[in-house]
């Protein structure tokens, strides 16, 4: 079975709600540079190693995003890598409680 967490900002939310990741053009350059693409030019789903990620279909900018690990061995230092360089917060969808991930930079 796979683990679904919620990937937002890092940045608290304002009275508008939640910080917005960045527009959709620029997760998904960023995230290409990191092996992690939609199938195919504008849709929605974005698959990486071990991960795939859901941004809502309208939504620009994108507040939040979905991540499912689909492949547990090797998502892990993915997940790191996207979340250090990005500045992302994950939420673990199950308990609501944050991850804390320690990059090889933090050690």
């Amino acid at each position: 079975m796979s683990h679904r967490f919620v990937i937002c900002s890092k940045q608290a939310p304002s009275e508008n709600g939640l910080s917005p990741l960045g527009s959709r053009s620029g997760i998904v350059e960023q995230l290409g540079t990191m092996n992690t693409a939609p199938e195919q030019a504008g849709q929605s789903v974005l698959y990486g190693p071990g991960i795939r990620l859901e941004m809502n279909p309208d939504e620009d900018p994108v507040k939040q995003m979905i991540l499912t690990i689909v492949e547990e061995e090797i998502a892990w230092l993915v997940i790191a890598r996207m979340a250090h360089s990005l500045q992302w917060r994950i939420i673990d969808v199950e308990t609501g409680d944050p991850v804390d991930i320690v990059t090889e930079d933090e050690e």
